[in-house]
């Protein structure tokens, strides 16, 4: 046999098939694969009868890292009964080494997520080295698909129905030991050495003992642990889920609801059916836009940033031990207590001993919530407090190797503690702004050195926000963005880089979503349909909602500062629609947002919060004409266009970028892959046309240039 990802050997009547894909640092479901297996499980048919067991390995550092996700990438609706017959080809290489009558044991020296979770789930024996950084499980609904390889109907046959749910339908994953405790592992060993003599010695002790060579679903005694599905309480439950799971997914995501009715279906009928039922969910996810636009962003896209394709290539990697933070106020005590969490040592200055103290208190009180639930001990909860340092004096700040201001969106001010603060940062040092709408070019003319100046723009709440965006000046040079880019993934969060503009990507980019609900409601469209159709199309909350948690006022002193800025310029800010009635609502109206007592919403005391009732006669127009389509298009489209904006202005210099920050940073609807993938999962030329109808009726917020679909098309993922 020649096979190009696998090798079997046979030796002593063990065969032994070890997965080692040629040219890929993992083992994957490719198409060769799946020949290959079936050449294997074919020729281990023949071997039968001189077989004593099978063993499963890998060559790789990890056993198996799943399906071929630029396969699924490629396929089109059209393909799905083409993709059935593979994973029933893939099923019956399974069963046939699974069901020869001899043990088969899976020697999992490292990660096995998803298909490959499957291809252990082969073994009626499984044994796992000891690592904390092994990972099992099934994560295929992340990535808007479902595990089809076996896994639901294994899962749900080895640990119930009510059992399985967190692991199929949520993607938990788990390690070796809680493997273990869940009896899909069966032995843990110290080291990879281990692996193939505990497997001989397994099926040794194996032999003359018929259930060592089968699964506990195929034996004659079987029974679902909890009950089938005509067990009257897994029936109770069952009736409520698919309501319960469509609240959780507003019908935008197809994967979990297939998934849990191919574990229920499944348990309803034999093993080989259940099977059946999970290809042919699988095979329709597997051809859907969905599916495409989740593994594009949440495979592809994700790696790029995790792997650092925006970070310039050059600078050496890079940690700083000490870092100021300017400003102890809701962001700097923040920043202040992801950096402790990860073991940087933190000066926090304010104005004030007392206001540092209070920013200090903040991290006490989040990891005091984790102490108090018995996952943190008050030893390590006092380690992490020791690292912060809360002051009133620039003094301690000396030896930072770097320092973030986190002070208010006050020219002035961000320039006067620059100043301040950047005679102490160590030698070789650099400075970064946690602004979210500056330009980072201008507040660097108050630094001595603007190539060393830098945007680092956390999103609150910090502790819970992985998105950080970093943003280029016209002079910040490589290594200090190099050096953003590793302190953020240093602090477990995901960095976008970005060239400087006002509002930068996200911020400018989130601001036409509030926007454009504003301008709605101004228009007369009724607030509660504003805010329903966001929620319905999959943005996290509503815009008006949103307006009133980051303050009205704050959007107000942004336009005003922008006013003030272009006025400097010779030049003239025309406010939107939006931005007019945000004004109104503060200046005129004196409703500033939730912190000063009401907003768009009342907030009683107490209560869940109730949209003004005063929007109703102030703003709806009992003889407008709306439609819902256009209302959701108008809160997508406009956030879409912006980002194709960035993209072609170079304020966005990657695909992967825009669609991360989009969904991680502005909550675009992770259905879509992001702002950009929700234009290429459509097509350029249909999102155009469709941009063209809502600019005629909507206006210029809409309207894309020639350059700006040439942008689009020419950075068109290809795959």
């Amino acid at each position: 046999m020649i096979l190009k990802t696998l090798r079997y050997e046979l030796a002593d009547g063990i065969a032994t098939i070890t997965f080692d894909e040629q040219g890929s640092p993992v083992n994957t479901m490719c198409l060769q694969w799946q020949a290959d297996l079936t050449q294997a499980a074919e020729q281990v048919a023949k071997d039968k009868s001189s077989l004593k067991g099978i063993i499963l390995a890998s060559a790789k550092s990890t056993f198996f890292a799943g399906a071929d996700l630029k396969g699924v990438m490629r396929s089109q609706a059209s393909d799905g009964p083409r993709v059935f017959v593979e994973i029933e080809g893939i099923k019956k290489a399974f069963r046939t080494i699974e069901t020869l009558g001899v043990p088969v044991v899976s020697c999992l020296n490292g990660t096995a997520l998803g298909g490959g979770w499957e291809v252990a789930l082969i073994g009626h024996y499984r044994i796992a080295t000891a690592n904390p950084k092994t990972q099992f499980g099934l994560p295929e609904v992340t990535l808007g698909l479902i595990p089809g390889g076996g896994g639901i109907t294994k899962m749900t046959r080895q640990l119930g129905l009510l059992a399985a749910q967190p692991y199929v339908l949520e993607s938990k994953l788990f390690g070796p030991e809680e493997a273990q405790k869940l009896g899909l592992v069966h032995e843990i060993v110290a080291s990879d050495d281990e692996l193939r003599p505990r497997a001989l010695a397994h099926i040794a002790a194996a032999q003359g003992q018929p259930e060592a060579a089968q699964h506990l679903w195929d034996r004659k005694d079987y029974k679902m642990p909890g009950g089938t599905p005509s067990n009257p309480k897994i029936a109770g439950m069952l009736s409520v889920a698919p309501a319960v799971l469509k609240q959780k997914t507003r019908g935008l995501y197809p994967a979990p609801e297939a998934a849990l009715a191919a574990m229920v279906e499944g348990a309803m009928v034999d093993f080989d059916t259940a099977m059946r039922i999970e290809s042919r969910y699988l095979a329709g996810l597997m051809t859907s836009q969905v599916a495409r636009n989740m593994i594009n962003t949440f495979f592809f896209n994700m790696n790029s940033i995790k792997g650092g394709q925006s970070r310039p290539k050059a600078a050496p990697r890079y940690k700083p031990q000490k870092v100021g933070i300017l400003g102890a106020g809701m962001m700097g005590s923040g920043i202040a207590y992801s950096q402790a969490s990860r073991g940087i040592a933190t000066v926090l200055k304010d104005v004030s001993q007392e206001a540092a103290e209070k920013g200090k208190a903040y991290s006490h009180k989040l990891t005091q919530k984790r102490v108090d639930k018995g996952r943190m001990t008050a030893d390590k909860q006092a380690a992490l407090l020791s690292l912060i340092q809360p002051t009133a004096s620039a003094a301690d700040l000396k030896g930072c190797d770097l320092i973030i201001e986190a002070v208010f969106e006050n020219r002035e001010l961000k320039a006067k503690v620059t100043q301040e603060a950047e005679p102490m940062l160590a030698e070789g040092g650099f400075f970064a702004s946690n602004t979210s709408t500056l330009p980072i070019s201008g507040l660097a003319t108050a630094s001595a050195s603007a190539n060393k100046f830098v945007g680092i723009h956390f999103f609150s709440p910090v502790d819970k926000m992985q998105l950080v965006e970093i943003i280029r000046g016209a002079q910040t040079d490589d290594e200090t963005i190099a050096r953003a880019y590793d302190y953020v993934q240093a602090l477990g969060k995901l960095p976008i880089v970005v060239n400087d503009s006002r509002g930068f990507y996200t911020s400018r980019t989130f601001g036409t979503f509030v926007m454009e609900g504003a301008a709605m409601l101004g228009e007369g469209i009724p607030a509660p349909v504003i805010e329903n159709l966001a929620m319905q199309v999959g943005m996290p909350v509503g815009p008006l909602a949103v307006l009133d948690e980051t303050a009205l006022s704050l959007s107000v002193h942004v336009l005003d500062q922008t006013r003030e800025d272009f006025a400097k310029e010779g030049k003239t800010h025309t406010a939107t629609p939006g931005e007019l009635l945000v004004e109104r609502m503060v200046k005129e109206l004196k409703r500033p947002g939730r912190a000063a007592g009401g907003g768009f919403y009342d907030y009683p005391a107490g209560q869940k919060k109730t949209l003004w009732p005063e929007l109703k006669t102030r703003f709806e127009k009992a003889d407008v004409v709306y439609s819902q389509q256009d209302v959701k298009d108008r809160l997508l489209y406009r956030q879409a266009v912006e980002t194709a904006r960035c993209l072609q202005e170079g304020v966005l210099t990657s695909v992967h970028d825009g669609n991360i920050g989009s969904i991680f940073g502005i909550g675009f609807p992770a259905w879509t892959g992001g702002a950009l993938q929700f234009i290429y999962g459509q097509g350029v030329d249909v999102f155009a046309k469709r941009c063209a109808e809502l600019a005629a009726l909507y206006g210029a917020g809409f309207a894309l240039t020639a350059e700006v679909i040439a942008s689009l098309k020419q950075h068109q993922p290809l795959y």
